[in-house]
């Protein structure tokens, strides 16, 4: 047990060195932003899983705000080539080739009027070659903030490969996301990623990630920068 723990810690101390050090210039220029997360997950059969998300972002340009909220996903059966391409990745519904998700955020911020979020989202998740996965999350947000209405739209595309060091297993990955806003009509936002996964046990998976985003919603590119941490807890009611 000390082993593996050793074995994780270090291998966040790699990835942290990995994903910061090039990032050090712009980090002496910048605020670098910390996004803490944690999202309960609970699989209640072979095609249903219910999650509750509490989370700090800044997505699509905005600036640092806490969401929470519960969401509902329906999952296609596991293709089996995925299936063991992710079978350490502690999240099921990532073997699964099509992933449809609805859900509701409750959005504030300091000396802001609070935003309650409508989300859907379909995700595809495909198979490549040499041990490599992309998945590609089409997601749409409804927006209701002091009486007002805007809708945004956001794609995520990701690609990860399981890493094994002995018997230690992280998940590498880099995804992009653009983001259009209905506020500006315009693709506004492109959010880069760079983190990995650390599964821990059979419940337990940590994600520690960079995130840069280009803001181009005003005349002039303003870039944001975000080290994050996410806690995934993983529970099922399917025996199966």
């Amino acid at each position: 047990m000390l082993g593996k723990i050793k074995a994780i810690v270090q291998g966040v101390l790699e990835l942290t060195f990995f994903v910061c050090v090039p990032g050090l210039p712009a980090f002496a220029q910048q605020n670098v932003q910390f996004l803490p997360e944690v999202d309960g997950y609970l699989k209640l059969n072979s095609i249903f899983r219910v999650y509750v998300e509490a989370k700090d972002d800044q997505d699509g340009g905005d600036s640092a705000q806490a969401g929470i909220g519960p969401s509902v996903q329906l999952y296609l059966k596991a293709l089996a080539t995925l299936k063991k391409m992710r079978a350490f990745d502690l999240d099921d519904a990532k073997s699964r080739f099509f992933v449809l998700e609805a859900g509701y955020r409750y959005i504030g911020a300091p000396d802001t009027p609070s935003d309650n979020r409508t989300l859907v989202a379909a995700t595809f998740n495909f198979p490549m070659k040499a041990g490599f996965s992309i998945s590609d999350r089409n997601r749409a947000d409804l927006d209701w903030r002091n009486g007002n209405f805007a809708w945004r739209y956001q794609n995520r595309l990701a690609v990860e490969r399981t890493v094994t060091i002995g018997s230690f297993h992280h998940i590498p990955y880099v995804a992009v996301e653009p983001f259009y806003e209905s506020q500006f009509n315009k693709w506004s936002t492109t959010a880069l990623y760079a983190g990995s996964l650390f599964p821990v046990g059979r419940h337990v998976e940590f994600n520690l990630y960079y995130e840069h985003e280009n803001n181009t919603a005003g005349h002039k590119n303003h870039p944001e920068n975000a080290v994050g941490l996410a806690l995934y807890l993983f529970f099922s009611l399917d025996s199966r």
